[in-house]
């Protein structure tokens, strides 16, 4: 499944491969996210021209339109040249051949636990075994149990699987948070059970560590679902198959998110891979590597693009200075009055033509008149800068620089 390669002699940063259903993936990766089975602006033609492995969509999402049901059933409705899956519903509906991770949309529903419609009923109900909700889309009122969030995975045809979880907005007492921990911890379990006795084809399955900042909720996470997989039976197919760093980058600072991670990844288990969700800026996907994180996701690419920000490199020696994380990057606004008679291209190393030959002045114009082709072309601008960024940090572990 999960195969260290080389281990930094700098820090805990380490390469490896994560072997999907859908082909092996090299670690440290960044996730650009589908949410709703899209990157947004972006064609997975272009990611993959772009050099994407893997792509995040979400549960919560996907459930509530088009439903797992018809996403599951398309398999049937498209043409044999291109029915290359036949277990893969969400890969043939989008078209891509290659990974898929769905986190399990906790984190979507308990964002709504504050929120109430228009009689003053909470949108929220949380009970032991499941949480009630209302959609978003029409109302209808929906009960997910950490057994179906699991099989409407399934039925999406994804590679890896996120149990559900609870997601604690902060700041939170820490009798909440303690509460929170055990709930997810016995979801988590109730998900493991449930999966090891599925006979059908299955998706790698992740865990979720919360815990807040609170130090001692965050290592009682962790030692519950450790406990929960070193009591799984069965071989090879049971057990955890990677564990996902939860209920981080949700306000506090990037210190205190390091701190987090500083007692944390050391604690976790070291052959089983280590996913930082919801992370980040550049910098913060640096200093976690260093911490030995090894997978990340985040709608910073494509949000900043449409807003306008664009990122790029200061150095080519990336290996040389990235011990000065603060001077590796660049983030530009293109909106700027200064770019208005820059004819220099967008980014003249790109891998797509599209960036190579238009210029900022004329991305800039784009915006200005509010033509979605500039947001498009900001968009693929950061993702390969993204996708770019993981690329030199293997690179750098396994030269030793980093």
């Amino acid at each position: 499944m999960f195969k260290i390669l080389k281990k930094s002699k700098k820090s805990s940063a380490r390469i490896g491969v994560l072997k999907t259903a859908h082909g092996s993936i090299k670690t440290p990766f960044f996730m650009a996210c589908a949410t709703q089975g899209a990157v947004k602006h972006v064609s997975v033609q272009e990611m993959k021209k772009l050099g994407a492995q893997v792509l995040l969509a979400n549960t919560y999402h996907l459930m509530l339109q088009p439903g797992a049901k018809l996403i599951k059933s398309f398999e049937g409705e498209i043409p044999e040249s291109r029915l290359q899956d036949k277990f893969g519903g969400l890969h043939n509906f989008m078209n891509w051949q290659k990974p898929i991770l769905t986190d399990s949309g906790g984190f979507q529903i308990f964002s709504l636990a504050g929120t109430k419609n228009k009689s003053g009923k909470g949108l929220v109900k949380l009970t032991r075994n499941g949480v009630k909700f209302q959609s978003y889309v029409d109302g209808k009122e929906y009960y997910l149990t950490p057994e179906k969030v699991l099989k409407i995975q399934m039925d999406l045809g994804v590679d890896i699987a996120v149990c559900l979880d609870e997601c604690v907005k902060l700041p939170a007492k820490k009798e909440y948070i303690d509460q929170s921990v055990a709930l997810t911890s016995y979801w988590a379990k109730k998900t493991l059970n449930y999966y090891k006795k599925l006979k059908r084809k299955k998706p790698l399955l992740f865990c979720v560590i919360q815990g807040g900042l609170n130090k001692e909720s965050r290592l009682k996470s962790l030692k519950d679902l450790i406990g929960i997989d070193s009591s799984a039976k069965g071989g090879q197919a049971s057990g955890w198959d990677g564990y996902n760093i939860g209920g981080l980058s949700v306000g506090e600072t990037a210190d205190e998110m390091y701190k987090v991670l500083d007692y944390l990844t050391s604690a976790m288990p070291e052959n089983k891979p280590r996913y930082l969700m919801g992370v980040g800026y550049p910098e913060q996907i640096v200093e976690a590597v260093k911490r030995g994180v090894d997978m990340f996701d985040c709608v910073i690419p494509t949000r900043e693009g449409r807003h306008g920000r664009l990122f790029g490199f200061r150095i080519s020696d990336f290996g040389f200075r990235i011990a000065n994380i603060n001077n590796f990057y660049y983030a530009i606004n293109i909106n700027s009055a200064k770019f208005k008679k820059d004819f220099s291209a967008i980014n003249e190393n790109s891998k797509l033509p599209e960036l190579r030959e238009y210029s900022l002045a004329y991305l800039r114009h784009l915006f200005k008149i509010k033509e979605p082709l500039g947001q498009r072309l900001a968009s693929l601008n950061n993702l390969e800068f993204y996708l770019d960024l993981m690329e030199k940090i293997r690179y750098t572990i396994r030269n030793n620089k980093l």
